[in-house]
């Protein structure tokens, strides 16, 4: 009997904590949450990983064209008039190798290389786009939700001033035309909250584009991540880490390169090749060589090619140099766009409190007949604007930092300390970049892509 009555307790214990758990209220999502939606759900992540692995395979060619070409020719030819066998055919195999080129091919195989390289750095850029988008579709849709909430309590706070002044007009302590002031500033909220419903509407599309999901209840954001202590320092940090400045260096290398290259172009190449050839007579032929060509005139076309990359070159030199100045520029546009919020915050905090005051003092005093109908909904329209800029400031801050840990190249997954797997932008290429035959790196291949979800 004891056993079946701890049986029974249990079972009423663990009904009511099923029961409980049911009519607990779900979790709010954290900005960490919609984060990771966007990292996880990115399109534009999924299409530059896409085109990073297309850079990958740009080394695997590279390097292909280091190695021998192999072919199989098989032939048949009729000739008309004969006197012997009109009809003969052969099979043959060659092989083909550039033996030295003055260091073109390899250089080919470091320029893709660098390229990668550089690809990699742009996928970080994109990522640390996405992740801003999702930081502001979070605050945006808090911040709606917010305006809505003090909208419709304004509404409903009007419609008490409404039925106030009707009431007051009914036994003649008002006029008609406080009841009118009242009707008007009704509509008006009204048409407020239907402005900022369309707003939580718009809000909640951007945050599913951002996400790839409707946001549910939002948590208060974190306490935002620590930032240098002075502006010099976090432009020092965007100069040496931010992917924009990474991306245009590797760029530059490749176009020196392309420079040496297009001045290696008028040097001579060395070809080695072999070829075994059987008749259908059964007699076989086998043939080693070797050639030697050398460009001796190309109309121009090969000085021209040399120009164009020395002008790509310094094209790429100063792309470097201006995108040092822009993410100087964005740094210090976030650090100020930080010290205006924070200022405002602090301005808007005590402009609430003083509305406040002034809208419970207003109120009493037209209870007793020294304010009117139009001083309250005045008063209350100015805690409403209040509220609704300190809502505003409160957005802009934590996006204003955000921005700054984007223009300092640090918005990423790894640096936010998301706690989700990341993608691996060596896996795939680590498993290309020798341009795989056999099936052991075939296999290490179907690996990656079925852990990227591609295959």
């Amino acid at each position: 009997m004891r056993m079946l009555v701890g049986r029974f307790s249990r079972g009423l214990a663990f009904g009511a904590l099923a029961l409980a758990l049911a009519q607990a209220p779900a979790r709010a999502e954290t900005l960490a949450d919609a984060l990771i939606a966007a990292y996880r759900n990115s399109n534009l992540l999924d299409q530059n990983r896409a085109l990073l692995r297309a850079a990958d395979e740009d080394v695997a060619s590279a390097v292909a064209a280091l190695r021998p070409v192999v072919s199989f020719i098989a032939q048949s030819s009729y000739t008309e008039p004969s006197m012997a066998d009109n009809l003969s055919a052969s099979v043959s195999l060659s092989a083909e190798m550039t033996l030295y080129d003055f260091g073109r091919s390899r250089m080919a195989v470091d320029i893709a290389k660098e390229t990668v390289l550089a690809t990699r750095e742009g996928l970080v850029g994109v990522e640390q786009g996405v992740l801003l988008d999702a930081v502001r579709a979070f605050m945006d849709v808090r911040s709606a939700v917010e305006n809505v909430a003090i909208n419709r309590n304004s509404v409903r706070v009007i419609g008490e001033e409404l039925r106030a002044a009707e009431d007051r007009f009914s036994v003649g302590e008002v006029t008609r035309t406080d009841v009118a002031l009242a009707e008007a500033r009704l509509a008006a909220a009204r048409a407020g909250l239907a402005a900022a419903e369309g707003d939580l509407a718009a809000a909640r599309e951007a945050y599913r584009a951002a996400t790839g999901r409707y946001p549910g209840t939002l948590a208060a954001p974190p306490a935002p991540p620590a930032l240098p202590a002075t502006l010099d320092a976090a432009r020092s940090i965007a100069q040496s880490t931010h992917p924009s400045i990474a991306q245009a260096q590797r760029q530059v290398t490749v176009a020196e390169l392309q420079v040496v290259q297009a001045a290696a172009q008028r040097g001579p190449t060395l070809t080695g090749s072999a070829s075994l050839t059987v008749d259908d007579n059964g007699n076989d032929q086998s043939q080693i060589g070797l050639r030697l060509t050398q460009p001796v005139y190309r109309g121009g076309g090969l000085s021209a090619a040399h120009r164009k990359a020395i002008a790509g070159r310094d094209a790429a030199r100063s792309g470097l140099l201006q995108a040092g100045v822009g993410i100087a520029q964005q740094v210090g546009d976030a650090w100020a766009r930080i010290a205006v919020a924070r200022a405002q915050i602090t301005a808007v905090d005590r402009q609430v409190e003083a509305a406040t005051v002034a809208y419970n003092g207003v109120k009493e005093e037209a209870a007793l007949g020294s304010r009117t109908t139009l001083d309250v909904l005045d008063a209350e329209q100015e805690l409403l604007d209040a509220q609704a800029s300190r809502i505003d400031a409160e957005a802009s801050l934590q996006v204003a930092i955000y921005s700054l840990l984007s223009a300092m190249g640090l918005l990423t997954a790894d640096h936010l300390k998301l706690g989700i797997a990341t993608y691996d932008p060596r896996a795939y290429y680590d498993a290309v970049k020798s341009a795989p035959l056999t099936s052991v790196q075939g296999e290490r291949l179907d690996r990656v892509l079925r852990a990227i979800g591609k295959e």
